[in-house]
């Protein structure tokens, strides 16, 4: 039975950064599937999908470069997966081994920006929803959802788990319908199918911009394995992942592609499902758009709740703090309240430039995630001393430079191959007509260049420290408390 310095209150998951002791761990492997599945299977995830016919690509090319990107940005996601039952911690503070106890704030500051950007975006398009069916302004509505994410990311973990999995049911069905109705009843521009109508430049943006999506989810995912057992094999933790996000944002990217393609220069998200939904039968629409504000209601909450995690960690690099319910409390929030006062302060203006800002965001984490996964799979091949991470004068330093360095240049050999919309183009990218391929250049450099600079790290060494502080690593779980 595990014990606490201070008192469980029922119903709220206690734990935030700190270790996972082996007697706490639960959940069964599948549920990594509905929950990979919702998180993508919602209508922030659609409009991902319409890059590629916003720049003159046909339909056709749009849904293979998704298929495609998917399929490629998912593979690195999904190994991030993994690490969280092996280590039992949530993912950001993984990189503490890769940049440092300090230099670790670096990827925290993006990660951060990005959970608060991703839930303006949200609750807004979840507010248009609500207004567009129940009405009473959007604002009114970006409040409620905030609200209800707020409860949902406070009790935490199992109640995460558990409403994805009621939500994927229900939307197997709900979008299963509006699905069906979208490839029968509406009408596509001539050359939709054209395979010879080929444009290198939107198939490569569709590309860049799904395949990075994926990868962006790569902050989230020990969030949410960290409780398995660690006797869950990698290969099962990644096919569960794997498929569950894949699925889950190649179906509504595909739903994006299909709808932009049919509404044309009119094309609104809210809007445009409702007028589709409406074609299957008078209402369907409004159907369709109270079940996808619950989606992203949940999406929502798994942002506060990493957002918290992400907080709380960088907070500790800086003065340490016990890992206590109040202070995951204040956290999320803190991340609430940030997330809802950025929803309220956005303007038109703000909307129309936030792909860029999505974009540049998921450019941030290319080269993170290439050393991180190189570190975890290749260089120390999964063995950590998990105490070491919490311990500031620890074997993984206050800076590791090799992280830093690694991912610096991997990011700086990226920017000439960026296009981000009107806000800049790299000249690679104008020699290549606009055609952004910065993923193919920074994930091999950041992760060959960090691999190369770790030769000498002795991973023999730190698996034997990590058997010697394993006794007291669990124990200091036990009391609620940091190594």
């Amino acid at each position: 039975m595990t014990t606490t310095s201070e008192p469980r209150v029922s119903g709220l998951e206690i734990r935030s950064i700190d270790y996972v002791p082996l007697d706490e761990r639960h959940g069964k492997l599948w549920h990594l599937g509905p929950l990979w599945f919702m998180s993508n299977a919602q209508i922030a995830t659609l409009a991902v999908g319409l890059i590629s016919i916003t720049e003159g690509g046909n339909l056709i090319w749009s849904l293979i470069a998704i298929v495609t990107g998917t399929v490629l940005g998912t593979f690195f996601m999904a190994f991030h997966s993994a690490q969280g039952p092996q280590l039992g911690l949530p993912q950001m503070i993984q990189s503490r081994p890769q940049f440092g106890y300090i230099g670790a704030l670096l990827v925290w500051l993006f990660a951060y920006i990005q959970y608060a950007g991703f839930n303006v975006f949200n609750t807004i398009l979840a507010g248009e929803a609500m207004h567009t069916t129940v009405h009473g302004g959007v604002k009114l509505w970006v409040v409620v959802v905030t609200v209800v994410a707020l409860v949902i990311a406070l009790v935490g973990y199992d109640v995460i788990h558990k409403a994805e999995q009621f939500l994927t049911y229900t939307f197997l069905v709900v979008f299963g319908i509006f699905t069906v109705g979208v490839l029968v009843t509406l009408h596509y521009p001539a050359g939709s199918f054209d395979l010879g109508a080929f444009k290198w430049t939107p198939f490569l943006a569709q590309f860049g911009v799904v395949a990075g999506y994926q990868i962006s989810w790569a902050i989230y995912v020990s969030d949410y394995s960290r409780y398995l057992p660690p006797d869950v094999t990698v290969r099962k933790t990644f096919y569960w992942t794997y498929f569950g996000s894949a699925l889950g944002g190649i179906w509504l990217m595909v739903l994006g592609a299909l709808l932009a393609a049919w509404a044309g220069k009119d094309f609104d998200t809210i809007k445009s499902i409702n007028a589709a939904g409406d074609k299957v039968f008078t209402g369907f629409g409004a159907i369709v758009l109270l079940f996808a504000v619950l989606g992203l209601v949940s999406v929502t909450a798994l942002n506060m709740y990493g957002g918290s995690l992400t907080l709380i960690s960088a907070v500790d690099s800086i003065k340490r703090v016990r890992p206590t319910l109040s202070v995951r409390l204040v956290t999320i929030g803190l991340t609430a309240a940030l997330s809802l006062v950025g929803a309220l302060a956005a303007t038109s203006n703000f909307l129309e430039n936030f792909n860029n800002f999505l974009l540049l965001v998921l450019y941030l984490f290319i080269p993170w995630t290439a050393v991180n996964l190189m570190d975890y799979y290749v260089v120390r091949r999964g063995h950590y001393a998990i105490a070491e991470i919490f311990n500031p004068r620890g074997i993984y330093g206050r800076w590791g430079w090799q992280g830093i360095i690694s991912y610096l240049v991997g990011f700086g050999v990226m920017v000439p191959f960026f296009a981000v919309g009107t806000l800049y183009t790299g000249p690679v990218a104008d020699a290549l007509g606009g055609a952004d391929i910065s993923l193919f250049i920074g994930l091999p450099v950041a992760g060959a260049l960090y691999w190369w600079l770790t030769r000498s790290i002795d991973v023999e060494a730190e698996a034997r420290l990590a058997e010697a502080e394993a006794e007291e690593l669990e124990r200091a779980a036990h009391e609620h408390r940091e190594p």
